[in-house]
């Protein structure tokens, strides 16, 4: 079902935040987005002080994919009504399973975030680059369940690996930016996110974990390992997600 939600009445007025300081060279940013809620704040910071960046979605971590429509579609009518542009990167699970491959129950902010975050921000980084814009910043710390120090390493390794381009690890929750998210997303009434995204900390955020969830959870996707791959057990007549 499409996204119907309308901005409040204050939104774009102001913003907590006194002064942004830009950096060195900036051109312009690509703002890599987990969400539309994650986004509200600091797209009227930015907006306020009179930057319009380049929205980018790329997010292959979100299963299963009903759930990642719902996410893309809220973000998608937020980029609208602020008449922004906004670019939805590849949804390739498999590429993102296999980068986490045997990272399956490490916990939330363990290794398995570290190798995610990375990926969605090397990602980032060459799509900045392929527009000419040398910085880009992520959503991804905007929330206090999120660690700020393990979001800007991988946004530091993403800049070592896309020559060029240069991470702004500009801290989106201070001056009063992180109390203004959660003010819009009780006011908005965005669709509410029961887990981070990936299925791996939805079993964790259930409080539970399947003895042998990396199998089932990789059969769900339609992604057999190889060791497993038999006659009997092809992709097309997995579940679909």
């Amino acid at each position: 079902m499409p996204a119907d939600f309308t901005l409040p009445d204050d939104y774009l007025k102001s913003t907590p935040k006194k002064e942004l300081t830009l950096p060195d060279g900036f051109n312009g940013v690509v703002l890599h987005c987990c969400c539309a809620p994650c986004s509200t704040a600091v797209l009227e910071c930015l907006l306020f002080f009179g930057i319009k960046p380049v929205l980018f979605f790329y997010n292959p971590n979100i299963q299963p994919k009903a759930e990642y429509e719902k996410r893309r579609e809220e973000w998608l009518h937020l980029a609208n009504l602020l008449k922004l542009e906004a670019v939805n990167g590849d949804y390739d699970v498999r590429e993102w399973l296999l980068k986490t491959k045997g990272l399956e129950h490490e916990p939330e902010r363990g290794l398995r975030c570290d190798v995610c975050f990375t990926h969605r921000l090397t990602v980032t980084a060459s799509f900045a680059k392929s527009r000419g814009i040398t910085y880009f910043t992520t959503t991804l710390a905007t929330s206090r369940w999120k660690n700020k120090a393990q979001v800007d390493r991988a946004g530091f390794k993403a800049q070592d690996c896309v020559k060029g381009t240069k991470y702004w690890d500009l801290d989106w929750r201070k001056n009063g930016l992180v109390s203004r998210r959660y003010e819009l997303v009780k006011k908005i009434g965005f669709y509410n996110q029961l887990y981070c995204g990936c299925l791996f900390s939805k079993d964790e955020a259930q409080g539970y974990l399947k003895k042998d969830r990396d199998t089932t959870i990789r059969f769900k996707l339609g992604c057999v390992p190889d060791n497993l791959v038999t006659s009997s057990s092809k992709t097309d007549h997995l579940p679909q997600t």
